[in-house]
């Protein structure tokens, strides 16, 4: 096994300090439920996993739930259809239905737009 490169040690290591001092208030608990392998579950995992590393990048934590593989996970979400993200954290709480293509919906959905075109860090979008 090869050792990792200094420059590419220190960056990993400042990434994982980035995420581990950052304030539970700042980390999103996100939960995707998909219903296996079909094109909309994957569109819905890309496109939100692309969000997450825009917006959210070290700040998130995003489990992927296959309905069908883990049904008693869905026990007491109320999921009434699939793909459905819930943002645990931070409060409130939020629900999303759909394939997250529509980004500015997703934004809003996760509190990290205020206003369309404004984000929560006041940079323009």
């Amino acid at each position: 096994m090869n050792p990792m490169p200094s420059d590419e040690h220190d960056d990993l290591h400042a990434t994982f300090e980035q995420a581990a001092n950052a304030s539970p208030a700042d980390r999103y608990v996100l939960r995707l439920y998909v219903t296996g392998l079909t094109s909309r579950s994957a569109r819905a995992v890309k496109n939100l996993q692309a969000i997450c590393d825009e917006y959210l990048a070290g700040r998130y934590d995003l489990e992927v739930i296959d309905i069908y593989q883990q049904p008693v996970l869905t026990r007491g979400e109320q999921i009434i259809a699939a793909p459905t993200l819930i943002k645990k954290l931070p409060l409130p709480m939020r629900r999303i239905i759909g394939d997250m293509s529509n980004r500015d919906r997703v934004l809003l959905g996760l509190d990290l737009v205020l206003a369309p075109g404004h984000a929560v860090d006041g940079k323009q979008r």
